[in-house]
């Protein structure tokens, strides 16, 4: 399970139709320096099917693979990315995190949502 930022949203025009009502939502991974206040977020961006209602912004809990698919067993649904959680705060230790590389900026170790 990863922790990510939703970042958008998949409009369709047809759907699976074992997708049900849910959504599509395009979310970005976060890593722990961006938690941490140190780093914005990077990295590749990638598509998730919400049945919790996801905002734009809101932090969200993200299973992936055949366990994205394990919530609707025995149904079929063809997804391998799922938003299984909405994250209310995030709280990170400083002492936990690996040190801060000097292009790093800020020293937060907290961000709520």
């Amino acid at each position: 399970m990863r922790l990510a930022k939703v970042i958008g949203k998949v409009t369709l025009a047809r759907q699976h139709q074992g997708m049900g009502a849910a959504s599509l939502r395009v979310v970005q991974p976060l890593s722990a320096d961006h938690l941490a206040g140190r780093s914005e977020p990077g990295g590749d961006f990638f598509v998730a099917f919400d049945q919790l209602g996801s905002g734009l912004g809101q932090i969200v809990a993200i299973s992936e693979g055949r366990e994205a698919s394990q919530p609707f067993y025995p149904e079929v649904k063809p997804i391998d990315a799922y938003v299984s959680a909405l994250i209310d705060e995030v709280t990170l230790h400083e002492s936990s995190l690996p040190p801060a590389t000097p292009a790093d900026s800020g020293s937060s170790a907290r961000e709520s949502h």
